[in-house]
């Protein structure tokens, strides 16, 4: 009787993480290109970034397909992101290039809009939502997408404001290239799709401080611990008025839980002084946003 040996948990486990991962960048792939193809280069839209030097060049020169000024552009940024963000960074997004020209490629699906507004409102959730998915993945599909994590991960600056900042110095060469309405549509497609990648990104996972000075600060951190299975930290403080000592609640919470962390407070001490404030970043294994390239 023959016995088969079964796969290897790790191997499994491999298996699935690279089908996750190549998903996402199908998925985000397809939706870049359905916004350029689709949408920009109809419409003649400059983009930001390394997408809008090829789209430039690519109207200056249309018999030269776009896909070959942007592969050209992203060599140097490969080569950053092999010496500063991380071997598996480097070959996922290899793969990301290579799926990204394959949808530019063979995804030629036009947008019926007659209102050049909708088109770059459209245009910039398709884009923001795709890169956003793309990033999620161990790779992306290079650009400004390379610079964009190098940055998230050296100096913490969101990957959003990367691209709206890279974006904006792109559309200011091309000014002398475009009408001014053309490029003022343009900034509208670079600020939806900013704002849509940071959505599709961070997602409901965004974190908030919350602090709360409250006379019932026992039964509300009991209640919270409960709640959120997450720690709190209690902060000694003192009243500058009434030289009272003061127990003041410091927790940092994701955006989904804080309507239910309002209710609790409301619920247990409807007096309780609360402060909220975002979070630049948080890093820690259990509720932090670890950098995962």
């Amino acid at each position: 009787m023959k016995v088969y040996a079964m796969p290897h948990p790790s191997l499994i486990q491999q298996s699935q993480s690279i089908l996750k991962n190549l998903t996402l960048l199908a998925l985000g792939s397809a939706l870049s290109a359905l916004s350029i193809n689709g949408i920009l280069i109809p419409n003649h839209f400059p983009s930001g970034g390394i997408t809008g030097l090829g789209l430039l060049l690519h109207y200056e020169f249309p018999t030269i397909p776009f896909i070959l000024f942007y592969l050209l552009f992203n060599i140097p940024l490969f080569a950053m992101a092999w010496r500063y963000v991380g071997r598996r960074f480097f070959f996922y997004s290899l793969l990301g290039l290579a799926i990204f020209s394959l949808s530019i490629h063979f995804i030629h699906i036009p947008i019926p809009l007659h209102d050049k507004i909708l088109d770059a409102l459209l245009a910039g959730i398709l884009s923001g939502t795709g890169v956003g998915i793309m990033l999620k993945s161990y790779g992306s599909s290079g650009g400004t997408d390379i610079l964009s994590v190098l940055l998230l991960k050296r100096f913490s600056i969101r990957l959003g404001n990367t691209c709206l900042a890279l974006n904006g110095l792109v559309v200011l060469l091309s000014f002398v290239l475009t009408s001014l309405d053309t490029l003022l549509y343009t900034v509208i497609f670079l600020y939806v799709n900013a704002k849509v990648l940071n959505i599709v990104f961070m997602g409901t996972s965004h974190r908030k401080i919350v602090l709360i000075i409250s006379e019932e600060w026992e039964n509300l951190s009991r209640q919270m611990l409960k709640e959120f299975k997450r720690g709190l930290t209690i902060i000694h403080g003192e009243g500058a008025y009434s030289h009272k000592d003061e127990k003041i609640l410091y927790a940092v919470i994701t955006l989904r839980d804080l309507g239910r962390a309002k209710e609790i407070i409301q619920t247990v001490d409807p007096k309780a002084f609360v402060v909220v404030t975002e979070t630049l970043d948080v890093m820690n294994p259990r509720v932090g946003n670890q950098p995962h390239w």
